[in-house]
């Protein structure tokens, strides 16, 4: 028999309540994660994997049955971005791991490309919904089949370089907005000092500012270090992580949290200024080490080409759970027809009306 789902504003209040029992959450900052909840349907499914964990199940039944590996589990197409590995090479896939557990493959196909449609409505993308799943499926395949491979923007991709290096993520733009982030004034951990100033340059002089970012993790705490080297700007922060909230919708316990697991076994190029410590994480920031955002994308970009990069690389994160390879690949192969789009669309239309439900009453929540 199957349980009754509850509504999105009776579901955030219960994963807020779990989440203030992990962290020390910032109340003003999840108040601004409502009202951005609010705006537009992306941003509100950017910030609600926990409502997702609750309605594919139902929604995706047959597809939620499909072998498990360590999935990213909230994949979107703004989980994409750039570093510089130990070579400083540029490095471009998925950047964010917060939400990293043992999961049904089809979780990350059928989340990217319900992203992408959401994106396709608010018209941040011209392509049509089933040219957009079929690259993404198309790209996933076609990495399995190749045995995957990262991606490595020197000699290889071109293309992606220059989406990757686009105008809004210009030097001056990037170091001007966390210059002007407002400071740091409470007294941070021990621990979260250590790790910022191991982090940096030796006897770096540096500031801490207070840095508002993403949606997901919004109302986590985050600890920006800004320093300089040579005449230029370093940052480097610290977030405070938690367990994913598939942990939250099984009701487990456990406070593993496998984002450094998945990290350092899939087919992803490390980021070697990243480092897990205990529940916080600590990376660099700078122009060619954040997020992609849809507003940064040029005007020239091959949509369906760079959704295909996104599957692929998709696939590049899967083969982390090396072991369950060859069970995706006979479970892929049975999937024909317009699977991935039948899901998508499904939870796409369900994102949609949980929306129209929080604009109503998302209100109660700051009462």
């Amino acid at each position: 028999m199957k349980t009754k789902v509850p509504g999105i504003i009776e579901s955030t209040f219960a994963f807020e309540k779990w989440l203030g029992a992990q962290l020390p959450i910032l109340r003003q900052d999840l108040r601004l994660k409502h009202q951005f909840m609010a705006q537009a349907a992306f941003p509100f499914f950017r910030a609600t994997f926990y409502r997702w964990l609750q309605l594919w199940p139902e929604i995706c039944s047959e597809p939620a049955k499909a072998p498990r590996v360590l999935a990213v589990g909230d994949l979107h197409i703004e989980n994409f971005g750039t570093w510089r590995d130990l070579e400083g090479r540029l490095i471009w896939g998925v950047n964010d791991l917060d939400e990293v557990f043992p999961s049904p493959y089809t979780i990350d196909l059928v989340r990217l490309t319900t992203s992408t449609y959401l994106a396709i409505a608010g018209e941040h993308l011209s392509l049509a919904r089933r040219e957009a799943s079929e690259a993404i499926e198309e790209g996933y395949r076609d990495a399995l089949a190749a045995g995957g491979k990262a991606f490595i923007l020197a000699e290889d991709h071109q293309w992606l370089r220059q989406v990757a290096l686009s105008k809004l993520r210009d030097p001056v733009h990037f170091w001007d907005r966390l210059t002007h982030l407002p400071p740091f004034t409470a007294k941070p951990p021990k621990e979260v000092r250590d790790l910022l100033e191991e982090s940096l340059p030796p006897k770096s002089l540096y500031q801490l500012k207070k840095r508002i970012a993403g949606l997901g993790s919004l109302g986590h705490p985050r600890i920006l270090a800004l320093s300089s080297s040579g005449g230029a700007y370093i940052a480097r922060e610290a977030k405070a992580i938690r367990p994913s909230a598939s942990a939250w919708n099984k009701n487990e316990s456990s406070g593993v949290m496998y984002g450094a697991k998945l990290a350092g076994c899939c087919l992803r190029v490390q980021d070697p200024f990243v480092k897990f410590h205990g529940r916080w994480l600590v990376r660099r920031l700078a122009p060619d080490c954040s997020r992609i955002e849809l507003a940064s994308l040029t005007a020239e970009r091959d949509e369906a080409r760079l959704l295909y990069a996104m599957g692929w690389e998709t696939a590049n994160m899967h083969f982390g759970s090396a072991q369950m390879v060859p069970q995706i690949k006979r479970d892929l192969a049975q999937r024909k027809g317009r699977w991935l789009h039948k899901a998508a669309k499904a939870m796409c239309k369900a994102t949609m009306a949980d929306w129209e439900d929080w604009k109503k009453g998302w209100k109660k929540l700051t009462k």
